[in-house]
């Protein structure tokens, strides 16, 4: 069943790439690279529960509040608040 996970995490992984590389414009780029953090985010969840090593979910926790604050500082610098 962690063989399925994978293989939905990777063709996760390729899709958004693909979306942040042929993206027409900046806010395609900017989905893409959330969808990004929150595909990683959920990686390390399945690695903690693959290795039984939990310390990856709050690894995972952090990684998904600074890329949350990493996508509102974009949003707003495209907005033109910043």
């Amino acid at each position: 069943m962690t063989i399925f996970y994978l293989i939905m995490i990777a063709l996760a992984i390729i899709f958004a790439a693909a979306r942040g590389l042929l993206g027409p414009t900046a806010s395609d780029r900017i989905v893409a690279l959330d969808s990004l953090t929150t595909i990683t985010t959920a990686g390390l969840v399945l690695l903690a529960f693959f290795f039984q090593r939990y310390i990856y979910v709050d690894v995972s926790l952090v990684y998904g509040v600074l890329s949350f604050v990493g996508v509102l500082t974009l949003a707003r610098y495209m907005e033109g608040g910043l």
